[in-house]
């Protein structure tokens, strides 16, 4: 299975070229089919690298993405034209932009989710748990912080687990979030799902999900020390996908959650 990366000298770009080229993803089949990215002619790799997006297509049989909502959105329309399957861990992603994912899902497998990781993934799981036994007494606040560079707040995984906590309660999150708190605002709502954001310095990324009621607190969290982990977490989708039916899948369906 050839495996192209979008983006191959990003943050997270990099890290995935060197995990695949570095660990021991050859005896499952997977190969390097190449990477692209906007200086391609100016980079010194011993790989295929392009800036012509869709020649890297054309090699790959997945390709996997880590890059910006605009160059996602091209990428979609990329594989679904060259019959690609597609690995997306791209955040920020409008409603548009998603729904332009589901509509392409229909032509080939994707695997969509804000975060890779198997503990993220597996908390995921724990909170709409959580969530569903827990009445709406229990108010749930979701902290997040990333290193300095990150362009979104909230990040993809606290709006995943917003949307885990929601779903636990039996509504969706676009009825319970509540981001913006400033000046009065007044007691806190019943039932809503508040977030606080930190930005600063190289934190990989870290996350708390809060259960609070009178005289107890519940708290589930995950700390990302390594990007290796996103990196093993999309070959291990990109490798899920082969011989796919076409879908819009999440990491809970590749690790079976």
């Amino acid at each position: 299975m050839k495996v192209g990366v979008v983006g191959c000298n990003g943050r997270v770009g990099s890290i995935i070229i060197d995990e695949l080229r570095s660990g021991d993803w050859a005896k499952h089949d997977i190969e390097l089919a190449g990477g692209c990215a906007r200086d391609a002619n100016d980079m010194k790799v011993d790989y295929f690298v392009t800036e012509n997006d869709a020649e890297l297509f054309e090699k790959s049989d997945v390709i996997i993405d880590f890059t910006l909502p605009e160059g996602t959105v091209n990428h979609i329309k990329l594989a679904v034209e060259h019959k690609t399957a597609l690995v997306i861990g791209t955040t920020g992603l409008s409603a548009e932009d998603e729904q332009e994912i589901k509509n392409a899902s229909q032509h080939i497998p994707i695997v969509y989710a804000a975060n890779m990781s198997v503990g993220v993934n597996l908390l995921l799981a724990l909170v709409e748990q959580a969530a569903a036994r827990l009445d709406p007494d229990w108010d749930i606040e979701i902290f997040e912080s990333h290193h300095k560079y990150k362009v979104d707040a909230p990040s993809g995984t606290a709006i995943a687990l917003g949307k885990a906590a929601a779903t636990g309660r039996g509504n969706s999150l676009e009825n319970l979030a509540e981001y913006d708190r400033h000046g009065q605002i007044g007691a806190r709502d019943r039932g809503k799902i508040g977030f606080s954001v930190a930005r600063g310095g190289d934190v990989v990324g870290e996350h708390t999900v809060y259960f609070y009621a009178e005289g107890e607190r519940l708290e589930l969290t995950h700390k990302a020390t390594n990007r290796s982990l996103f990196a093993k977490g999309s070959l291990r989708a990109a490798k899920w996908c082969d011989g796919k039916e076409p879908g819009l899948y999440s990491m809970r369906d590749v690790l079976d959650l």
